[in-house]
Order: structure tokens, then C-alpha cells, then sequence
């Protein structure tokens, strides 16, 4: 169905999709100072658009909103119909507190109360 549409009309329907899908996610890419919306983020990668969308490598985080959610090592994957996708080599999700390197047990005690 495409193919019989104008030009203009097919590129105008290509940049409303991708303004609804910025508009839809809450979730960015922090590398360093810079900040990318992410279009869709998927178990193993997630997908930028590829106009503002550098061949990222390395190291990055993941936000939605200002809510810190991933720290991740990331590779360039392929570009596909205007998106450029990353796979993840390694997603550590971001905890609010330190990991404990013993077992809680259930009933102990949160603090010590000298009287």
C-alpha cells in the first residue's frame, strides 16, 4: 500500500510515527552529557532514532523520567525502517540499596536499641 502513496505523504507519515513513539516513552539514554529518547527498549537491546543516533559503544545508562533503571554495556546492532538498534552485552539493573553479601534472616532485627 505504501508504494502508491507520494513521497511527501510517506515521509510525513514516517515522522508523525516516530514523534508519537518519542511522545509515547518516558525512557532515555544518558552517555556522558548527552541524553537520547529511546523509541523501544526490548529484554535484549533497544532502538534510537537513527537521525540523532551515533554508533554508541560502551558504557551507558538507562533512565525513565528521572528514575535511574539500567547501567549497560551496549554494541551497535543494525539500522531498520529509520531506527538504529543497540543489543545489550550486559544489563545491570540498578538497585536503591547495596547488595548484602550475607543471608537476612527473617525475624532479625533491623537495628540495635541500647537502653
Amino acid at each position: 500500500m505504501s508504494e502508491y502513496l507520494p513521497k511527501e505523504v510517506r515521509e510525513g507519515l514516517e515522522l508523525a510515527r516516530k514523534r508519537s513513539l518519542r511522545k509515547k516513552s518516558r525512557l532515555r539514554l544518558r552517555v556522558g552529557d548527552e541524553v537520547f529518547p529511546v523509541l523501544k527498549l526490548w529484554e535484549d537491546g533497544f532502538a534510537l532514532d537513527s537521525e540523532n543516533a551515533p554508533h554508541l559503544r560502551g558504557l551507558v545508562d538507562v533512565y525513565d523520567g528521572s528514575r535511574h533503571l539500567y547501567q549497560c554495556l551496549i554494541v551497535t546492532s543494525e539500522e531498520e525502517a529509520g531506527q538504529t538498534r543497540y543489543d545489550f552485552k550486559r544489563a545491570t539493573e540498578v538497585k536503591k540499596t547495596a547488595p548484602l553479601d550475607f543471608v537476612r534472616g527473617e525475624n532479625a532485627p533491623v537495628a540495635l536499641i541500647t537502653g
